[in-house]
């Protein structure tokens, strides 16, 4: 005769096994629609270039090699390959720095939104999500507008008599910063104020009761206990950054590449269908393991703080 322990343990077997045939459906959706077309990159990538794009079904790491080295065509010797590295540079400096200006910019605004009434903190954060209203290349374009040679800004510092030319900021690394930071923006801002919300500023008065000073207080109080917060919106906002391919386009106007574009390039005019897979599957790397650095930083975080 079975015991209660048993019964119980045979329930539970029976539940897991229910739950994981319910559940049966959507995980063979999630692996063919996510993981599907992933595989078939990582299978493209070990495969040789076709003629005329495509690939030939015959194996060959030239995909991957070429991803960091260059051939030469007259004695076949390998070389790094300068024109990747840099774009590849150039990613991650631009990335970055749109991360931590969203940050510099981010931080103050979600602490604005934080401490308003409550009556009011939903317009304030009904004004940062209207520009997800709006398709990403056409916010991109009123970037454009401004910083062009004709634009607002250039126009307004010539009529206030600062500068007597228009300043080039339009096709610059510069350019596609600004871009990405605009972009971006509410990306930082959201999970700052998760955060924020959550604050008990009583210990930011408490801080000014022992005498401290306002740094003191935001580096000691403040940012500790809304570093979840800066930890998550850092990764929402240099995960896209670091592939964005509409910005680096429109305002870096083609001669100031990103990962992105190099990637395009290789599926498109360069018909070089393993290098591109090659080199998406290098940004995904890069992407993954910032996302372990976030888990990483998140779970001695918590357990630091209860």
């Amino acid at each position: 005769m079975a015991t209660a322990a048993e019964i119980e343990r045979q329930a539970e077997a029976r539940d897991v096994r229910n739950r994981w045939f319910l559940s049966a459906p959507a995980l063979i959706i999630i692996f063919l629609a996510a993981s599907g077309p992933l595989l078939i990159v990582l299978v493209y990538s070990f495969l040789t270039p076709g003629p005329y794009g495509d690939v030939v079904w015959k194996f060959s790491t030239e995909g991957w090699v070429s991803v960091f080295l260059e051939r030469d065509i007259f004695d076949d010797t390998l070389s790094f390959a300068s024109a990747h590295l840099t774009i590849f540079w150039r990613s991650l400096k631009l990335a970055i720095m749109a991360t931590v200006l969203t940050l510099i910019f981010g931080f103050p605004t979600a602490y604005f939104i934080a401490t308003r009434s409550e009556r009011t903190r939903d317009i304030w954060l009904f004004l940062i999500t209207i520009p997800f209203w709006t398709n990403l290349l056409i916010r991109t374009f009123a970037v454009l507008q401004v910083i062009r040679n004709e634009g607002i800004l250039n126009t307004g510092l010539i009529r206030l008599g600062i500068i007597d030319q228009p300043i080039q900021m339009l096709y610059t690394d510069f350019a596609i910063m600004v871009g990405m930071t605009y972009v971006y923006l509410p990306l930082m801002v959201l999970p700052l104020y998760a955060s924020m919300e959550k604050l008990d500023f009583r210990l930011v008065e408490a801080g000014y009761d022992l005498y401290a000073s306002r740094w003191q207080v935001l580096r000691r109080i403040i940012f500790p206990l809304v570093r979840p917060g800066v930890i998550a919106g850092s990764i929402l906002v240099f995960i896209p950054a670091i592939g964005a391919y509409v910005t680096p386009s429109v305002l870096g106007g083609g001669k100031n590449l990103m990962f992105a574009n190099l990637i395009e390039l290789q599926f498109g005019q360069g018909r070089n269908w393993p290098l591109g897979a090659a080199l998406s599957i290098t940004v995904m790397a890069i992407v993954m393991v910032a996302l372990l650095v976030y888990v990483r930083n998140t779970s001695s975080s918590e357990v630091r703080h209860g």
